[in-house]
């Protein structure tokens, strides 16, 4: 983001939690947002979609345990996980800064596997034709 408001880099492509408040303050200009709909706190900004361009790609967060974690460890972590999320507070804070919750159907540690392969599988090939590399 500094960077982008030193005239270092012309593009960034950043979550709304981070652009917001420059974007608000006008230090940087919002093109478009890559979500398939507007955001509650950036209303006036159109998607990319309404722009002509077929993109999207999103941030999301998950917690992670080492592979073999036990099954009751899991199952207590995701229920005080889905308690948090369920919380008018924390949903406030969220949503305040941009952020979806996930649908309640997707909160499974079934289905964050099944999403976690879904991504690499989506975003495999494009990063494979950047050239980027693992120094």
């Amino acid at each position: 983001m500094q960077d982008l408001q030193g005239g270092r880099i012309d593009y960034l492509c950043e979550i709304i939690s981070t652009a917001k408040p420059q974007i608000d303050g006008g230090t940087v200009k919002a093109l478009a947002i890559l979500s398939q709909q507007r955001s509650p706190v950036l209303p006036n900004l159109p998607t990319a979609a309404e722009q002509g361009l077929d993109v999207q790609a999103y941030t999301w967060n998950a917690i992670f345990l080492p592979k073999g974690a036990p099954p009751a460890i899991v199952k207590r972590l995701n229920e005080a996980m889905i308690q948090a999320m369920n919380t008018q507070a924390v949903a406030d804070r969220l949503q305040s800064l941009g952020a979806v919750l996930v649908a309640p159907d997707r909160r499974s540690p079934e289905y964050l596997a099944k999403f976690v392969h879904s991504e690499i599988e989506k975003w495999a090939a494009p990063i494979k034709a950047s050239g980027v590399t693992v120094d």
